[in-house]
């Protein structure tokens, strides 16, 4: 698996990978009915630096994920960043690989920490990869999310500090 910079042809492929994820509406806040033009508008918003994961063999695209500020201005040295892997790769290594790649890309950027501001309290893997990778939880929003089968659960805000570079 390779990690490269997002391009705008990769698109489809990257919308094939958040539709599915979107649409559950089990992990991220995102409207369930988005449609691809918006999606588009808010995973590749300026602000953000956008990556995709790509099996070498194929050329196939198995993730994807974005960097960014958390804050403007004064907050602007703490990134956050969106991670989703495709159906069929989960399981793979991919989410790990990209939050690895991430850091590095992160750190190489001057960020001096990364936070996650609602990881789904439901979403039991992601917690459990961000927290095997050094990610904490520095707190937690009671009921926070609507998931579509469990009804309210909470969400959790997650912290790890980056190596200076």
């Amino acid at each position: 698996m390779r990690i490269r910079p997002y391009t705008a042809s990769d698109w489809d492929h990257v919308w094939a990978i958040l539709e599915p994820v979107f649409r559950a509406g089990e992990t991220y806040a995102f409207r369930r009915d988005i449609s691809a033009d918006e999606a588009k508008a808010v995973w590749t918003d300026s602000q953000k630096a956008v990556f995709v994961a790509v099996d070498e063999a194929t050329g196939e695209l198995l993730g994807t994920y974005f960097l960014k500020p958390n804050q403007e201005g004064q907050g602007s040295h703490i990134c956050n960043c969106g991670y989703v892997v495709a159906t069929h790769a989960r399981g793979r290594g991919v989410a790990a690989a990209m939050c690895e790649h991430s850091q590095a890309e992160a750190a190489g950027r001057g960020y001096r920490a990364m936070q996650f501001n609602f990881v789904v309290a439901s979403n039991e893997s992601a917690v459990r990869l961000w927290t095997r990778l050094g990610f904490a939880i520095i707190g937690t929003i009671p009921e926070a999310f609507r998931h579509p089968r469990l009804g309210f659960v909470d969400a959790h805000i997650m912290y790890k500090r980056l190596p200076s570079r």
